[in-house]
């Protein structure tokens, strides 16, 4: 039965699902994914505000060289005392080659401040030493096709110094805790001149979905482990939709599915 109705309504759904697109220019061997999270363990104060206006990452062995920043950073000045009790705050989520991250480094402005238990607002001062960034040690290998998240904790007691004048300052204590955040599906659908929406499913719940691209690949991102139903729902009403069960998601691992070759 051709289903057309099936792959429009899907398209009007599909940015409540965790979508993850596989394109020309995110072939699944040569990119993986990075969200960086900020959460933060509680200190004595009613605000620790934080200005966070770039975000980079360093592939190289250059400690100087070699920073690129992360698109579409969410910049802007962050309460780390609303970020307690396991609460974190995405605060980009990009591609990065694949291959080993080495560093990043968090890039604050100049509007860091804190609100004491006595409502008074201070300017939280930086060292000159840190204005261009603080870097933070990663070191670890990232596959291609592969989500992860970077948690960077914030330790706010340990963060704020004071100065025998009065004075606040920030050294940033943060613990980074970078872990693969799942599984991957990918695969290639033909024809592949109209698109095809891919979907994850377990049981009658679809967990995850995107679209082919224009060479019919697709690439579906941080699954949980274990095993799923694909569905193919063809963009193009000459075309039947069609399942694949049984596929196994292994954490830190892309499951490569044979070409699906869609029926009249």
């Amino acid at each position: 039965m051709k289903k057309l109705w099936f792959f429009g309504a899907v398209l009007c759904s599909v940015s409540t699902l965790m979508l993850t697109s596989c394109s020309e220019d995110d072939p699944v061997n040569q990119t993986a994914r990075l969200e960086v999270r900020l959460t933060d363990d509680p200190g004595d104060y009613k605000e620790v505000n934080i200005d966070i206006v770039d975000i980079q990452i360093n592939i190289t062995d250059n400690d100087n060289n070699g920073w690129q920043s992360l698109p579409n950073v969410r910049k802007g000045i962050y309460n780390l005392l609303d970020l307690v009790n396991d609460k974190d705050t995405m605060l980009v989520n990009a591609d990065i080659p694949a291959g080993r991250v080495q560093q990043i480094r968090l890039v604050l402005g100049p509007n860091n401040t804190i609100r004491l238990n006595n409502g008074t607002v201070e300017p939280l001062q930086t060292p000159s030493a840190q204005q261009s960034g603080l870097k933070l040690n990663i070191h670890q290998n990232v596959l291609g096709g592969i989500l992860y998240t970077l948690v960077m904790d914030f330790d706010a007691a340990r963060s704020i110094v004071t100065t025998g004048g009065g004075k606040y300052i920030l050294k940033p204590v943060i613990r980074t805790v970078l872990k693969e955040a799942g599984g991957s599906i990918a695969g290639v659908v033909v024809p592949y001149d109209f698109r095809t929406a891919v979907f994850a499913i377990q049981g009658t719940d679809t967990l995850a979905g995107t679209l082919t691209d224009t060479l019919g690949n697709y690439l579906i991102r941080g699954l949980d482990p274990g095993s799923y139903t694909v569905g193919y729902a063809p963009g193009n009403a000459d075309y039947d939709t069609q399942n694949k069960a049984g596929v196994i998601v292994t954490t830190g691992q892309v499951t490569k599915l044979d070409t699906v070759v869609l029926a009249h």
